[in-house]
């Protein structure tokens, strides 16, 4: 069966050899064939070859493993035995940086994993992690190959353990470009981020068949593991394109962002937005009723260079806002209360979402700007059995454990155990401005009278009472709720005009180019899972 298995030569001169060199090369190349390919256009999807094209530099895509064949002998495996065994895996350049790559071939024994492609996978990570360059995967696969059993099984996890032990060395990214489920979708789960092509990916564990032999619950793919359930229910996934091409920009846009390794600065890119640039429209744009709603991402988008913000998890949880931007055309992550939604307050998915963002800019040397108008935490029976202590301390601890350069700017509100959450000067931030628009207090002006004052209105006549406390919120908002009973004691290193935000940022950056801190040493701290 091995002599069966072996490619040998077929022919004895230096150019028949050459023919059967180009003739293996073009069977690899080929995948499953030209009717397969135009199967999957029609489908909307592209080919494994035809992504890769898109999403690297012309001409630099390098391929390896590109004649490496399956092993397995069983059920008949043995008489189909294409080159390359369904995956495209390399290097090439985005914007002239190295950059390590994968794509499952659907055409071919539909992307299946087998032990050899899985090799295949962990020789590039391999070779990503030695010179220190992203990943990106680009998952088109009907899972596991079962002809192979336990071997590709094996697979999966020798792929995992790289994933894990790559998790804040190099930026790892996963497209979903088609269907992704079972074990497959734990490689993602651990990579960085996530991508998905809106009508034609899904990732689920147990499909739409077995959950309803199981629980009798009827289900769509795309309603059990689409991109906008992933997107915006979930939050497994980060961001939504249109299709493969999309795809293959967003990915390129985002690693413009990023640095290729946990040793390197993020990369800088020229601006001619000016440093001192004064934005007076932020002077007015909080509103004089604190209980009325503005768009943070007006402010974020009126401070950062040439206004351009480039968002994730955009569709989940959308109390909190992060993304990347760039301030004197270095690259910073984002993270802000959004008072246009549920007020701004912090629930369970903000504090994971906001949690596995700042961890992420602090593993690869990316400045973290907060922008805060946080009530505190969102209230109800709902938060509390589903664990909001816990996770509103993932938030703390990632921002408490960041190492990064750290600025935070109070808008407005900035209540209780909130306001020491986000990235105040009590866990290491380096500067903190507030505007005069901000409130600093244990809590919101109405419920600390009602508490402070609650003698004094119980006793008051109840003709009376409406008005005598209409006198306490002015009283207690004048006295604590404002920005220079933190200034004096040196929780805020300022307050700013908000026109003034931008230049003021700019010169915490450049002061803090240098910055070095760091952790106790131990193994890694124990965050509350």
């Amino acid at each position: 069966m091995a002599e069966k298995n072996r490619v040998t030569w077929e022919a004895s001169s230096n150019a028949g050899r050459m023919e059967q060199l180009r003739r293996i090369s073009d069977e690899a190349e080929a995948g499953g064939g030209a009717e397969r390919r135009e199967r999957e256009h029609k489908a909307g999807k592209l080919s494994a070859r035809e992504r890769i094209q898109l999403l690297l530099d012309e001409g630099t895509f390098e391929e390896l493993d590109k004649f490496v064949r399956h092993r397995c002998v069983d059920f008949g495996s043995e008489e189909t035995r294409p080159a390359g065994d369904g995956f495209v895996t390399g290097f090439g350049r985005i914007d002239g940086r190295l950059v390590y790559v994968f794509a499952q071939d659907f055409t071919v024994f539909g992307g299946s994993l087998s032990e050899t492609n899985a090799l295949k996978i962990c020789k590039i990570m391999d070779l990503a992690m030695r010179n220190g360059a992203p990943v990106v995967g680009l998952n088109d696969s009907g899972g596991a190959r079962i002809q192979e059993g336990v071997a590709s099984l094996a697979g999966y996890a020798d792929i995992f353990l790289r994933n894990t032990l790559a998790s804040g060395v190099i930026p790892q990214i996963s497209a979903i470009l088609g269907p992704c489920a079972g074990g497959a979708v734990y490689s993602p789960a651990i990579t960085d981020f996530i991508l998905m092509t809106r009508d034609t990916s899904y990732m689920f564990v147990t499909g739409p068949d077995v959950i309803k032999t199981v629980t009798h619950e009827e289900v769509t793919k795309q309603e059990l593991g689409g991109a906008m359930t992933h997107n915006a229910t979930s939050g497994v996934a980060h961001f939504v394109s249109r299709d493969d091409a999309e795809c293959c920009a967003m990915i390129r846009e985002l690693l413009s962002f990023l640095p290729s390794n946990n040793l390197e600065d993020p990369p800088r890119r020229a601006t001619k937005d000016p440093a001192d640039r004064r934005e007076e429209s932020l002077n007015g744009i909080v509103p004089e009723d604190p209980l009325k709603p503005y768009d943070v991402k007006d402010v974020i988008h009126a401070v950062v260079d040439d206004g351009y913000f480039y968002e994730v998890h955009e569709h989940y949880a959308k109390n909190i806002v992060v993304g990347f931007a760039r301030f004197d055309g270095r690259t910073v992550g984002i993270v802000a209360n959004q008072p246009a939604f549920l007020a701004g307050t912090l629930d369970i998915n903000a504090s994971v979402k906001g949690a596995r963002f700042v961890r992420f800019c602090d593993a690869f040397n990316i400045p973290l700007i907060t922008f805060e108008d946080v009530p505190g935490f969102l209230p109800g029976t709902q938060q509390e059995y589903g664990g909001i202590i816990k996770h509103g301390a993932k938030l703390l601890f990632a921002f408490a454990e960041a190492t990064v350069p750290k600025i935070t700017i109070i808008t407005r509100k900035a209540y209780g155990g909130a306001y020491c959450v986000m990235a105040s000067k009590h866990i290491r931030t380096d500067a903190n401005f507030a505007w005069p628009t901000a409130e600093i207090a244990v809590m919101g002006p109405e419920g600390a009278v009602d508490i402070v004052y609650k003698r004094e209105l119980s006793a008051a006549p109840a003709s009376e009472r409406a008005k005598l406390r209409k006198e306490k919120v002015a009283e207690f908002r004048t006295r604590f709720a404002n920005p220079f009973v933190a200034a004096e004691r040196g929780y805020l290193d300022a307050v700013i005009e908000p026109a003034e935000t931008r230049q003021k940022i700019v010169k915490a950056l450049r002061a803090l180019e240098n910055k070095r801190d760091v952790n106790p040493k131990k193994k890694h701290g124990n965050i509350p899972l």
